[in-house]
């Protein structure tokens, strides 16, 4: 198997539309060779850990409403034409993303990292759930077959937080300026929310090469 390394922050607009997108192809290769890692990268290190209002982080962000909404177009766009839903209107707080960042660590010891994510990109621009906030983490664990209770101890510790951070500094040292940034095999980097076609072509090389 491939390893496939993925940079991605719950959060981010473009992670959520890259997965999306690469979810199809792999839907369409059963036989795809990839083993999937999500690795952490914060898109706002030095958030609050209560997070913040979003339209005021939106508008700090871009410049004004205008400029908010000038810059999601395109994401709307985009899920729409990818077959995502999206409810961008739901979301009411930019969270840290520090806690869900740990439990997609945790997840990924007990060997379900990749639906934990898909719930929390759920949870966060379908549902307009906020995943900064435990009981939320929780919920999201208990339906992907963790264990809620543990995870709530562990959140209202300081388990790995330094870890994350320091893999989200490693991140940024390794040079991804942005994400979803995926690499392939550890040495090939695909920046940004590619399409389906995209992916099924180095699905194909992939398993020529092997």
């Amino acid at each position: 198997m491939t390893t496939l390394d993925i940079f991605s922050d719950p959060i981010c607009p473009w992670c959520y539309i890259g997965k999306g997108l690469l979810d199809r192809a792999l839907a369409a290769h059963h036989d795809h060779p990839f083993t999937i890692r999500w690795r952490p990268f914060m898109l706002n290190p030095e958030m609050p850990a209560g997070g913040m209002d979003r339209r005021a982080y939106l508008e700090g962000k871009f410049g004004g409403k205008e400029g908010a909404v000038e810059a999601y177009l395109p994401v709307a766009e985009r899920a729409t034409e990818a077959g995502l839903e999206i409810n961008l209107d739901k979301i009411a707080t930019t969270p840290s993303t520090l806690d869900a960042h740990r439990l997609i660590h945790w997840a990924g010891i007990e060997g379900v990292q990749t639906a934990v994510v898909s719930s929390l990109f759920r949870a966060y621009f379908v549902d307009g759930r906020n995943i900064g906030d435990a009981e939320v983490l929780g919920d999201i664990a208990d339906s992907c077959g963790m264990d809620a209770a543990v995870v709530l101890r562990l959140l209202d510790s300081e388990a790995d937080r330094k870890e994350i951070a320091e893999m989200d500094q490693a991140a940024r040292g390794m040079g991804v300026q942005a994400v979803p940034t995926f690499v392939v095999a550890g040495q090939h980097a695909v920046p940004g929310a590619q399409a389906t076609e995209l992916w099924e072509r180095v699905i194909e090389e992939v398993k020529a090469q092997a």
